[in-house]
């Protein structure tokens, strides 16, 4: 990595580990480590919260497995759909090359969830408001996955923190040598902050007990009205968006900025519940000892 005075010179090596023909890249590591710290906090609620241990270890299964089946299953069927319902086993046999949508990750992520929670008898929404604290979080490490890859960045810039990313194919046939936003990293702080936001109401404000949905809506817009407004840097990433008024993350982004308004709406309108919610069905027994009160 070379700065210069006005652009930054982005020569980042994308593979982690090389043993013959075998690679371990950033961008999987990346993936990893943002299931890890959503599974890391998860577990902290469950424990919070006095729920069983099983329950996290549950969450993680169903969690893990939704996320990269929705966002490769995502990925293929939203941006080249021709070729993966003509040739279906390449999903599967083609996923080293690469290829996840983060919108098939959250729709794999809520079937997930529902499948949870019906599994664990937890209200779906006392899932939602939970994970996605990983959530905004854990999509703020993919996206420096995507910088280590020198994907997904944006439109020419004169500004003096833009990239030139000299591994990219599209970067050299489209741009060289003018510098191009590093929209991986815009992304990723939107998403640190909205992760800011969420954990402050879960364990600041105790939103996630006194308003359910808050904090589901709170991520939502966050994290894709983000997505929504960065795409007008971006580049496109198929070339069947070019000439698109909106482009298909935009599109993909619409109905999930408009779930989070209304459960936000939802939430505010909501009165908030002071006294202590009603245990669950998954929490640990209280001891006989630690139920019974003093007689005066």
């Amino acid at each position: 990595m070379i700065f210069e005075p006005l652009s930054i010179v982005w020569d980042f090596d994308p593979v982690l580990l090389r043993i013959g023909s075998f690679e371990i890249r950033y961008y999987g590591l990346m993936w990893a480590v943002a299931i890890l710290l959503a599974a890391k906090f998860f577990d902290n609620f469950v424990r919070r919260e006095g729920l069983r241990p099983e329950v996290s270890e549950s969450v993680f299964l169903y969690g893990t497995l939704a996320t990269i089946i929705g966002a490769r299953v995502g990925h293929c069927l939203f941006y080249d759909p021709a070729y993966f319902l003509t040739q279906p086993w390449a999903i599967v046999t083609e996923f080293r090359d690469g290829g996840m949508a983060s919108h098939g990750a959250a729709i794999g992520l809520l079937i997930g969830l529902w499948l949870f929670s019906r599994k664990n008898r937890l209200p779906y929404i006392w899932s939602l408001d939970r994970i996605m604290i990983g959530v905004a979080v854990g999509g703020a490490v993919v996206r420096f996955g995507n910088l280590f890859n020198s994907e997904i960045f944006g439109q020419a810039t004169s500004l003096p923190w833009g990239f030139e990313f000299v591994r990219s194919g599209k970067w050299v046939r489209e741009f060289a040598p003018q510098a191009v936003h590093p929209t991986q990293i815009y992304e990723a702080l939107c998403y640190l902050a909205t992760f800011v936001v969420v954990t402050w109401l879960y364990y600041g404000r105790d939103e996630a007990r006194r308003r359910p949905g808050m904090i589901f809506g709170v991520g939502l817009i966050g994290i894709f009205l983000t997505r929504f407004l960065i795409e007008f840097i971006k580049t496109e990433q198929e070339a069947f968006e070019k000439g698109w008024a909106l482009d298909m993350g935009q599109w993909l982004s619409i109905p999930f900025i408009a779930l989070g308004v209304y459960m936000l709406v939802k939430a505010l309108r909501t009165v908030p519940q002071q006294e202590q919610a009603p245990v669950l069905q998954n929490q640990r027994p209280v001891s006989p000892r630690k139920a019974t009160t003093k007689k005066r």
